[in-house]
């Protein structure tokens, strides 16, 4: 199998050369600066075990690449990027499995327009992008757990060949039936805190966990009336102390994927998708979600301004929290 990793950042430059160090195929996808870097000095990779560099060919699109039969197209990108980029490699004569390597459950649903063989991935791995060319992978003793299922369900042999290069890779990587119920727990269970940690910083305040936990409980209380299953804590007991994020030397993980985008400027964030995705399920059926509105119109007001993470204190965010509910 050829992997062609679209969007190298964080996850996808992360899982791509952790397969290419072990001898798989992989190609990265990726544009600008982190392109250029990438081209000419290669992928570096900071680890708690150190700082390696791995040559991983890198184009800029598909029009710089040769479909084959073997390819399997891993998508990488933020989910607002998502329809722009699968509109782009679906335009190539290609049967390529596409696995969907994202926060939220909206991008299985947009690749499966334009493909016939779909895969969801919950990803769960501590990965930074830091600058052009450098992404550090903080996981340890194993770089993380990627879940992995064919879309909307079941499993087939593609599945387990993909799992098995990313187990030899170093990752946990179990094939599921029920894929997208696990992205589903990742949904309500880790991405709803993104907006609260991107807007306050790091969730240590009292107030700041109150507002994760209010857009928690107002996420379960959506998927149950959508009579969508998800998994829970008792999910992820086996996974527990099988890895961690462990120091990596100079470097700082400030926060998770929405935080580096506002650290980045980047313009835009993946909010609609994850508290928007609350949103649209409760105004479906008609579930109160007034905490994931707040939050997802406040990130989203600072990614437009470019305002960098943290700027409003926790305790602000909790009182606009509060006044919505009532």
């Amino acid at each position: 199998m050829r992997y062609i990793i679209i969007g190298a950042g964080a996850v996808g430059g992360s899982i791509g050369g952790k397969l290419f160090g072990q001898g798989h195929e992989v190609v990265l996808v990726a544009r600008g600066k982190h392109y250029d870097a990438l081209r000419t000095d290669g992928l570096r990779l900071a680890t708690p075990e150190g700082t390696l560099t791995v040559g991983v060919p890198v184009v800029d699109g598909p029009h710089a690449l040769e479909a084959r039969d073997d390819d399997v197209l891993v998508l990488a990108t933020k989910t607002q990027d998502s329809a722009a980029a699968l509109d782009a490699w679906a335009a190539r004569p290609t049967s390529a499995p596409v696995v969907c390597a994202q926060n939220g459950v909206e991008n299985e649903r947009l690749a499966l327009r334009g493909f016939r063989d779909v895969y969801g991935m919950c990803v769960r791995t501590p990965a930074t992008y830091l600058e052009p060319g450098l992404i550090a992978v903080a996981g340890s003793p194993r770089p993380g757990v990627l879940h992995l299922g064919r879309y909307p369900g079941g499993v087939d042999d593609t599945a387990r060949r993909i799992a098995a290069d990313l187990e030899s890779a170093g990752y946990l990587a179990p094939v599921v039936p029920d894929v997208m119920r696990w992205k589903y727990g990742k949904l309500v269970g880790i991405n709803l805190k993104n907006a609260v940690e991107a807007i306050t910083g790091p969730i240590t305040s009292e107030d700041a966990r109150e507002v994760a936990r209010l857009a928690a409980e107002e996420g379960e209380a959506a998927l149950r009336a959508a009579g969508i299953d998800f998994t829970g804590a008792a999910d992820h007991a086996e996974y527990q102390g099988k890895f961690t994020a462990a120091p990596v030397e100079g470097t700082d993980r400030a926060g998770g994927s929405t935080w580096q985008s506002l650290a980045r400027s980047a313009g835009s964030i993946e909010v609609d998708y994850l508290n928007g995705e609350v949103v649209l399920l409760g105004r479906t059926h008609g579930v109160p979600t007034p905490v994931n509105v707040i939050l997802q119109r406040i990130a989203n007001e600072f990614a437009r301004e470019r305002s960098a993470p943290g700027e409003l204190s926790a305790a602000e965010l909790r009182e606009f929290a509060e006044s919505v509910r009532g």
